[in-house]
C-alpha cells in the first residue's frame, strides 16, 4: 500500500473546488480569505470571469471595483453583468457630478441676482 503525502498534487484542491471555498469564504463574511484563494485562482487562470466578478465585489473600493469590472470586460467583452455594473457605477458617478455642476450654477444665478439688486438699490439711493 502507497501512502499519499500531504503535499502531493492529487491532495490539491483543483480550481473549481477553490473557486467554491473562496465563494463560501466571501459569503461568510471572510473576505480577505476569498480574496487569497480568488487571487490564487487568477494566478492560475488570468481569464477567469467568476474570480473577477467575486474581487469586484469584494472590493474595498468604487476604484478597485471598477478596475475588476474593466478587466472582466477586457477578458470578455460579451460579459454583461460586467457592463452593466460599470454603467450603472458610471451613470451614478456622472449623475452625481450633474448634481454638483446644478447646485453651483443655482449658487452663482442667485449671487448675481443679489449684486444685480444690490447695485439697483445703491444706484436708487444716490439718486434721492
Amino acid at each position: 500500500m502507497d501512502a499519499k503525502n500531504i503535499g502531493d498534487s492529487d491532495n490539491m484542491p483543483n480550481r473549481e473546488e477553490l473557486l467554491q471555498m473562496a465563494i463560501e469564504a466571501a459569503r461568510a463574511g471572510q473576505k480577505d480569505g476569498a480574496r487569497v484563494i480568488f487571487r490564487q485562482i487568477l494566478n492560475q487562470d488570468r481569464r477567469n470571469q467568476r474570480a473577477m466578478m467575486w474581487m469586484a465585489k469584494l472590493a474595498d473600493s468604487k476604484e478597485e471595483r471598477i478596475r475588476w469590472l474593466e478587466m472582466a470586460v477586457s477578458t470578455n467583452p460579451d460579459n454583461v453583468q460586467a457592463r452593466k455594473e460599470l454603467n450603472r457605477i458610471r451613470y451614478t458617478r456622472a449623475a452625481r457630478e450633474n448634481r454638483t455642476l446644478v447646485i453651483f450654477g443655482v449658487i452663482a444665478v442667485v449671487l448675481i441676482l443679489v449684486f444685480i439688486i444690490a447695485m439697483v438699490l445703491l444706484f436708487m439711493n444716490r439718486g434721492v
